[in-house]
């Protein structure tokens, strides 16, 4: 591995990392050299994971990101103490359906798992990144941000706010030598494509092979993303190699969003 692309003597706090985007990223970090702190609800898949990864020191934090009063007074105190250069904002997405219909209660949750929680936890690294001289904050959102997705309206809304705070973090922390920068995942294979899926099938009376032989034809690249390509895309923009690379919108979806 290149000195560019390598992690070695960073600590990276990965959320959502029990499963899907979340792991892929924690277990590809921790290969590169990265201490991970995983952060997720699910005690038990965070213990198997950290048993699982190479490298030592890794710790995890058992939480709901949308109980903000419990990761405000007990997680980020301890994230405080452990010297984060690599933040991975990463959680499960918002119910479908349409936004004419959603109550105004629906947006509650995600606002916090989404918004508050990740304004918490930047606040929490953001001294250890400043003293360090490097940073580096990849949000996981979604191609939402550049073309609103069908019946999925509080979701629109949500990443279209996280994607806003990102771009402003990442005009105030550039002179800092931070770097904030959203991911935008397309169809990727994950527990929250299988539910999408799920509810399209139920709601046409289709079967859940019919619909996702549907999505992945809407895709140029006809196939739906691994995990691990998500997995990629994050190292590089928390290497070294992508120092000079904030505040972009960048999509991984082979190329079905429809805007530049």
């Amino acid at each position: 591995m290149t000195e560019s692309w390598s992690l070695q003597g960073r600590t990276a706090l990965v959320c959502g990392a029990s499963g899907g985007i979340g792991e892929a990223t924690a277990r590809l970090l921790a290969a590169r050299g990265a201490r991970v702190l995983a952060v997720a609800r699910n005690q038990e898949k965070l213990q198997a994971l950290i048993k699982a990864l190479p490298g030592e020191g890794h710790r995890f934090f058992s939480v709901d990101l949308s109980d903000t009063d419990r990761l405000q007074n007990e997680i980020v105190p301890l994230v405080r103490n452990e010297s984060v250069q690599i933040l991975v904002n990463n959680s499960g997405g918002p119910k479908g359906g349409l936004l004419y219909k959603a109550d105004i209660n629906e947006f509650t949750e995600p606002l916090k798992a989404h918004l508050l929680a990740s304004h918490l936890l930047v606040q929490a690294v953001l001294p250890a990144m400043q003293k360090a001289s490097y940073g580096r904050i990849v949000n996981v959102i979604s191609t939402s941000v550049k073309t609103p997705l069908p019946n999925l309206g509080v979701s629109n809304t949500v990443r279209a706010a996280m994607a806003n705070w990102s771009k402003t973090l990442a005009m105030e922390l550039a002179p800092f030598g931070i770097t904030v920068n959203n991911v935008l995942p397309g169809y990727i294979e994950t527990g929250r494509l299988q539910s999408l899926m799920q509810t399209s099938a139920s709601a046409t009376g289709q079967d859940v092979s019919i619909v996702k032989e549907s999505w992945q034809q809407s895709v140029p690249m006809a196939r739906i993303g691994k995990p691990l390509e998500m997995a990629e895309t994050i190292a590089f923009l928390a290497s070294p190699a992508a120092s000079y690379i904030t505040g972009i919108n960048l999509p991984v979806d082979g190329g079905r969003t429809p805007s530049l």
